[in-house]
């Protein structure tokens, strides 16, 4: 019998609404230049290509091919993104999974059709939000000054209270500025997903899926953002992209029954 990592199957990518088979060139995951191309079954269609079935590692090189792939379709068509790594095992498991699971991709589609993800992080510029810190908080600025001629040694514990006053400040002002960030843009937006932040500078790291009329609107508000908080936050805005944050489709293969 074959080695499973042997057999050949198929990567699925995203569903669409298609009726003829068609495909999108060469950028199947896994540097073999395998073609990417559609599944099709009464109006819906797997986007897919040739793949091992072995499983892909979460490496940067196979996420930004599984995403790329993606992209190249969102050109054309609204895109219903498929979990990273699913794989099935022919066109005839695929065109089961489009029957069964038509009514769900059809309300899917007609929720995400004509809008696209627009993701916005902010973070603080930490040189500037400290110096304000001590301005605005005028306990901390008091409690400094008072330990400013004193040994080191001498000030632990002091230390300790305004390092925790400063970290309780610090969120104080993360929340007034996630707030208002938030409250700017939520209404523009279909849907808001709020991610979670990493390190002590970053207040929001959110994505919000938007109409297409609605992005030049949504363009300026974030302009207007960064014009009212560029002294002290940075912005890093994206897109238009695939619904990654507001669809991903877990779907029980058959190689996933099989293991």
């Amino acid at each position: 019998m074959a080695n499973i990592v042997d057999q050949e199957g198929k990567y699925l990518y995203c569903i669409i609404e298609a009726v003829a088979a068609r495909s999108f060139g060469p950028l199947g995951i896994g540097g073999r230049g395998d073609e990417l191309y559609t599944v099709c079954l009464d109006g819906l269609a797997a986007v897919v290509s040739n793949s091992p079935l072995s499983e892909y590692s979460l490496s940067r090189e196979n996420l930004l091919a599984h995403e790329h792939a993606i992209e190249a379709v969102m050109k054309e068509y609204p895109v219903l993104p498929m979990s990273f790594g699913t794989i099935t095992k022919n066109e005839d498991m695929i065109k089961k999974i489009l029957g069964k699971e038509r009514d769900r991709f059809k309300d899917l589609l007609n929720k995400i059709r004509d809008k696209n993800e627009l993701a916005l992080k902010a973070m603080f510029k930490e040189e500037i939000i400290f110096k304000e810190i001590l301005e605005k908080y005028e306990e901390i600025r008091i409690l400094k000054k008072a330990i400013m001629s004193e040994p080191a040694e001498k000030t632990y514990y002091q230390r300790m209270e305004i390092g925790k006053k400063i970290e309780a400040a610090l969120q104080k002002e993360r929340d007034i500025c996630k707030e208002d960030i938030l409250k700017a843009l939520s209404p523009l937006a279909a849907a808001t997903k709020i991610n979670n932040t990493y390190g002590d500078m970053m207040i929001v790291n959110a994505a919000f899926l938007v109409a297409k009329d609605k992005e030049a609107e949504f363009d300026e508000k974030v302009q207007q953002l960064d014009a009212q908080y560029g002294d002290k936050l940075k912005f890093k805005y994206t897109g238009s992209l695939p619904p990654f944050n507001f669809v991903d489709l877990a779907i029980a293969t058959e190689k996933d029954k099989n293991g």
